[in-house]
């Protein structure tokens, strides 16, 4: 069990509500080039379905779906699942910054704490997907230590599989 609590010094965590979306995606239409490369649009439905939807095997009890906050401004949002794809491995489903905090540090701040809590607990490596083609997001994910560990095709595009060994 993860204690969101712990996941961050730098700022408050909070698990997300259904009340939190329009927040949610006030943060995510702020990133528009994200977007562009998973040829969707964000909308208010989506969110709701997010904030509850697991992947298979994996009980709700497991999905952490958790807003980072200074003072009361949503900073980052990231979908976080305890023991997926296996035991001892942590899956970042989603991660999403506020774009004006984007470029000074705060995203890899936010990895860099959880990757050191989650290794606390004995997890042994976190995992994430990236859209191919994205080098905002390749790049991003690479500086903060993860490595591309497989290709996996989704229709139209590709999501590379990433991990991180904590």
């Amino acid at each position: 069990m993860i204690d969101i609590s712990l996941l961050s010094s730098h700022y408050e965590v909070r698990k997300m509500q259904d009340s939190d979306a329009e927040a949610i995606l006030a943060l995510c239409q702020g990133n528009a080039q994200y977007y562009l490369y998973c040829n969707a649009q964000m909308t208010k439905e989506q969110i709701l379905d997010d904030l509850h939807i697991t992947p298979p095997g994996i009980r709700f009890s497991d999905k952490y779906y958790i807003g980072f906050y200074q003072e009361e401004e949503l900073i980052a949002v990231m979908d976080l699942i305890d023991g997926y794809p296996e035991k001892g491995i942590a899956w970042i489903g989603f991660f999403m910054m506020n774009a004006t905090y984007q470029g000074r540090g705060v995203g890899t701040s936010i990895i860099s704490e959880v990757s050191s809590y989650l290794k606390t607990i004995d997890m042994v490596s976190i995992r994430l997907g990236i859209d191919k083609g994205n080098p905002q997001s390749t790049h991003f994910w690479k500086k903060n230590g993860f490595e591309i560990i497989r290709e996996v095709p989704r229709g139209e595009w590709t999501i590379l599989v990433a991990e991180r060994k904590l």
